[in-house]
């Protein structure tokens, strides 16, 4: 059983760039954690912050009622489409800092979480926690804000 690493989808990229509310500015600086691509904005490159709801594409995708947990909050995407990640694999940027993995069940409910730090080998972490069959979905999360970063499902899961 393997699993995938899912960034926001395109089609949800696009409705969310479009959403009143978000805010478009430029990365001076670069550095801000993208949603889209996995990456990092480089310095001057315009970008969104905009409100995201982490557990929806599972609600829609399965019909879960996550109840409270159907959460929202802020992430950073690219203004303009950048065709997402480069590489389907587990991000490199996201092995260099302590996270967060909170495990979901199929019904949208937590079931658990794991700090993991910088050394520890994701894959081998996140094929631990989906042994446990009652893990359907984990969403990697930053560990100073609970920032969402993305979302990671079985194969046999994604659409």
């Amino acid at each position: 059983m393997g699993f995938e690493i899912l960034a926001v989808p395109p089609e949800t990229l696009a409705v969310l760039r479009a959403q009143e509310g978000a805010e478009l500015l430029v990365d001076e600086e670069g550095g801000s954690p993208l949603r889209c691509c996995l990456g990092r904005a480089k310095a001057g490159e315009e970008i969104a912050l905009v409100s995201y709801a982490p557990l929806g594409g599972w609600v829609a995708d399965t019909g879960a009622d996550p109840g409270p947990y159907l959460e929202s909050g802020p992430i950073f995407i690219h203004a303009a489409d950048c065709g997402g990640p480069v590489d389907k694999g587990f991000p490199d940027e996201h092995r260099k800092a302590p996270r967060v993995y909170r495990a979901y069940k199929r019904n949208g409910r937590i079931l658990g979480g794991r700090l993991v730090q910088p050394g520890e080998v994701a894959e081998c972490v996140l094929a631990e926690m989906f042994g446990d069959p009652d893990i359907a979905l984990v969403h990697v999360r930053a560990v100073e804000f609970g920032c969402f970063h993305f979302e990671v499902r079985r194969c046999r899961d994604v659409a």
